[in-house]
C-alpha cells in the first residue's frame, strides 16, 4: 500500500492559516502572511483564531478552534492548511474532526509541535502524508530566504528533499530505508494507546522536543522502548532536544547520553542532532513519505 500525498501547489492556490491550539498575535504571522503571498505567489485565508480574542491559553474554545480547522479541511478553495502555531490544545480536538470529505481530496496539514498528535492520526487512520515543518512564527526568525523556511517550500511545490548534517560521535553507520513517521518526542508518547498511535516497525522514526526536565526525557524514552516501539525500527533520527532542564539534585546525565544509552542495544542506523526541532533548524519532512537515511563517520543523509 502506497502513502496517499495530497496535490502539490501551484502559484495562485490558496493556503488556510489557523491556530488549532494555543494562542498567537497576529503580527506574529504577519511576515509569514507576507512571504507566502508576495514572494511565493499564493493566496491566503486566515482564520478567526490567529489573534482571536480568547483571554485564556487558547485560541478559542475547543469548539471554536475545531470549527475554524474542520472548514479549513472541507473547503475546496484551500489546497493547505499552515497551522500558525502548537502549543497545546490538538488532542482535545481531534476526535471530534471529520475526515469524510478530507481524505477524498486531501490537501497538506503544516506544521510541527503539538501538531504532532494530527499528523499521527491522519497517517495511522487514513494513510495520508502531511507536512512536519516550520509554522507561521518561523519566518520572523530569517524570512524566506532561509533554507529551513525554503525547505517548505520546495515540499509544497512537490521537489524532492534531500537533507544533510554533520556527524556525531555517538551516531550508529548504516542504511535505512523506510516511510518517516515521528515528530515530538511528548506528543508522539501522548498517542500510545489512542487511534491516533502509530505503527513504527519497518519506519524511519524521528523525534524532537524541548522544555522537558532531563528525567521526563529519560521517562518517555523508556516508554517508546516498553511498548515495543523502538524494537524494530528501520533507523532512528534524533533531532534537537533543545532547552532541557535539570532538577536541582541533577540527573546525572547529558541528553546526549540519555539517548545514547537507552537505545544502545539497537542495530539499526541512528543519527543524533539531525536538524528537525523547535528552533530555527527545522527542515519539512513528510510524514509517510519513503525516505532513505544513510549514516556514516563522515556525514549523514536523508532524502526522498
Amino acid at each position: 500500500m502506497i502513502i496517499q500525498t495530497p496535490p502539490y501547489l501551484n502559484p495562485g492556490d490558496t493556503i488556510g492559516i489557523t491556530c488549532p491550539a494555543g494562542y498567537m498575535d497576529y503580527e506574529k504571522a504577519a511576515e509569514c502572511i507576507r512571504v507566502l503571498q508576495e514572494e511565493w505567489g499564493y493566496n491566503v485565508k486566515v482564520g478567526k483564531t490567529l489573534g482571536s480574542t480568547s483571554k485564556t491559553y487558547f485560541s478559542g474554545t475547543d469548539e471554536e478552534r475545531l470549527n475554524e480547522l474542520q472548514k479549513m479541511m472541507d473547503d475546496s478553495e484551500v489546497k493547505a492548511i499552515l497551522f500558525a502555531r502548537g502549543g497545546y490544545g490538538m488532542g482535545r480536538i481531534i476526535d471530534d474532526l471529520s475526515f469524510k470529505i478530507f481524505k477524498k481530496k486531501p490537501k497538506w496539514v503544516i506544521g510541527f509541535s503539538d501538531i504532532t498528535v494530527f499528523h499521527n492520526h491522519l497517517y495511522s487512520k487514513y494513510y495520508i502524508s502531511s507536512l512536519h515543518a516550520p509554522m507561521a512564527a518561523a519566518f520572523n526568525d530569517a524570512g524566506y530566504i532561509n533554507k529551513y523556511i525554503q525547505s517548505l517550500k520546495d515540499a509544497l511545490e512537490g521537489n524532492w528533499a534531500k537533507y544533510s548534517c554533520d556527524p556525531h560521535p555517538y551516531n550508529k553507520s548504516g542504511e535505512a530505508v523506510g516511510e518517516l513517521v515521528g515528530g515530538n518526542l511528548a506528543l508522539f508518547v501522548h498517542t500510545i494507546g489512542t487511534t491516533s498511535e502509530v505503527k513504527t516497525k519497518g519506519r524511519i522514526l524521528f523525534l524532537e522536543d524541548v522544555g522537558e526536565q532531563k528525567y521526563n526525557l529519560d521517562r518517555m524514552m523508556y516508554q517508546l522502548k516498553r511498548s515495543g516501539k523502538l524494537d524494530k525500527l528501520a533507523g532512528l533520527i534524533f533531532g534537537h532536544f533543545s532547552d532541557m532542564q535539570d532538577t536541582e539534585r541533577p540527573f546525572g546525565k547529558e541528553v546526549d547520553d540519555i539517548l545514547k544509552d537507552l537505545v544502545k542495544e539497537y542495530d539499526y542506523p541512528i543519527c543524533h542532532n539531525f536538524p528537525v526541532s523547535h528552533e530555527k533548524e527545522n527542515f519539512a519532512l513528510k510524514i509517510g513519505v519513503g525516505y532513505k537515511l544513510k549514516v556514516t563517520n563522515k556525514k549523514v543523509t536523508l532524502e526522498e
